[in-house]
């Protein structure tokens, strides 16, 4: 992969998430990390959707979100495999990153056992998906995605990918791999969304996390927009072979939308 570099600080992050709130560049000094001296990471959230809203049925038809790791992947056969190879389709196929591939699956160092993949899907057909990582992860040389990145390990990452020291805490999760495939239609998009939010939320809850991080496509802030949720850029925008992406932070529990 290959990135370049934007303008930094608030500008940048207004431009690929205007509708946020970053925090001030005199407050980032200041504290020199989100967690601040209350250690309590400021997530601004907007309105959230109203409880128990359901979509329509004809809509949802048979989407099934699921969360596979190491210990129960043979429970869902081909489930995987089928995520590996839209993973392919969409990040060297379609974005034409440079990633380890192999028989039509892409993969890297972070599909470990301690990882957690979020896949929705239908009759088989993997619709959308996202990679989850404790921050506390170590493998090797290797910790996690955007902390490997600030550390200079990962060439097509910029290492001021942060405003601040890449976390290394329970409460924090990291997500990346995220995308929704092609095949999904536009009206269909919206149930996709948030489905694998929900996904994301549940593996951070569940493993006793508070607040996800990671790098998402610019064009993310407007799936928060139509979920009614928020998040905070903490991170200057940058490119990663021609897509536009930033590091944002979101709080678990606002990501729960039924």
């Amino acid at each position: 992969m290959k990135h370049s570099r934007q303008p930094s600080g608030q500008g940048a992050a207004a431009l690929a998430f205007p509708e946020l709130t970053p925090v001030e560049p005199s407050a980032r000094r200041a504290r020199g990390h989100p967690l601040g001296e209350s250690s309590e990471i400021r997530v601004r959230p907007k309105g959230l959707p109203k409880p128990g809203r359901q979509p329509d049925s004809k809509i949802r038809g048979h989407l099934r979100a699921s969360v596979l790791s190491f210990t129960n992947m043979h429970e869902y056969g081909e489930l995987l495999v089928n995520y590996l190879r839209a993973r392919h389709e969409v990040f060297i196929e379609r974005l034409k990153w440079n990633v380890p591939e192999t028989e039509g699956m892409e993969f890297d160092q972070y599909d470990t056992p301690m990882c957690r993949w979020a896949i929705v899907h239908e009759y088989g057909e993997v619709l959308a998906g996202v990679r989850m990582m404790p921050t506390t992860a170590k493998c090797g040389i290797y910790t996690y995605m955007l902390r490997d990145a600030q550390r200079g390990l990962l060439e097509g990452i910029p290492n001021d990918v942060l405003f601040f020291e890449a976390p290394v805490e329970n409460r924090v999760w990291e997500a990346s791999r995220l995308f929704i495939t092609d095949a999904v239609p536009a009206h269909r998009r919206h149930v996709v969304q948030a489905m694998l939010m929900e996904q994301m939320s549940s593996i951070a809850l569940q493993n006793g996390a508070t607040h996800v991080i990671g790098i998402v496509p610019a064009v993310f802030s407007r799936w928060l927009r139509r979920l009614g949720l928020d998040a905070v850029p903490v991170g200057p925008r940058f490119q990663i072979d021609g897509t536009s992406s930033q590091a944002a932070l979101f709080a678990a529990s606002q990501m729960v939308l039924n």
